[in-house]
Formats: C-alpha cells, sequence, structure tokens
C-alpha cells in the first residue's frame, strides 16, 4: 500500500466533516471538493456563481499550493453546481484559472450543496517528481 500525506491549510476553509482538505497518495493529490467559504471569516461568500467559482478556485489553490504543486498539475475536476444555467459564468471564472493543456473535467447538477453553496470543486493532480 502506498503511504499517504494529509494535507492542510489554514490558507483554505478548514474541513466541515470527517474527511481532509488532500490527501497525497502514490504520486497524486486528491483534493477535497473546495465550496466558497471565505477562509478569513468561516462564512459562505455572498455573490453569483462567478464569485463563488472564484472563491472555490482560490480555495482549490491555497490547498494544491499547500502540497507544493499548482493548478497546472491538476488532471481531473469535477464541478457540482445545483444549478447548470449558471454553466457558462462557471466556465467563464474556471477558464482564466485553467489554461493551456486542460484537465479532464465533469460538472454535475446536482441537488444541493454543504452551506447552501452554488458551486462545489474537487480536483485530482499528478504531483510533479
Amino acid at each position: 500500500m502506498a503511504n499517504k500525506t494529509i494535507i492542510s491549510t489554514d490558507r483554505a476553509p478548514a474541513a466541515v466533516g470527517p474527511y481532509s482538505q488532500a490527501v497525497r497518495a502514490g504520486g497524486f493529490l486528491y483534493c477535497s471538493g473546495q465550496i466558497p467559504i471565505d477562509p478569513a471569516t468561516g462564512e459562505l461568500i455572498g455573490g453569483g456563481v462567478a464569485a463563488q467559482t472564484e472563491r472555490c478556485l482560490e480555495n482549490l489553490r491555497a490547498v494544491v499550493e499547500s502540497a507544493g504543486a499548482s493548478l497546472a498539475d491538476v488532471v481531473k475536476t469535477t464541478v457540482f453546481m445545483i444549478d447548470l444555467g449558471g454553466f457558462q459564468e462557471m466556465n467563464a471564472v474556471y477558464s482564466r484559472y485553467f489554461k493551456g493543456e486542460f484537465p479532464a473535467r465533469s460538472t454535475i447538477e446536482v441537488a444541493a450543496l454543504p452551506k447552501a453553496a452554488a458551486v462545489e470543486i474537487e480536483a485530482v493532480l499528478l504531483l510533479p517528481a
């Protein structure tokens, strides 16, 4: 079995349940879903899909960087949205964070997200050697 390391940073919101922000295992980093919580206040941010997507990605970036990686190392994301009607708004923000060789991605509409968030984003990274 591969060694695993728990990744945690105060630059992203603390877990709101029994899970880790990320786990490093076998050359990969598995990041838990990030919702648009301001790490300074612990509160869900206001605003629409664009603002919430940006906060999710900033939180994700903080977790990724705390593991010594960057968003360029992301190989797969999953975006959860409570309304795919906001897809274009989410996609416009998302495209500012991922450029060039885009990661694989799934976008899924769900009935609800923690803390009534509109967006949640998780990622898997191939860590630099």
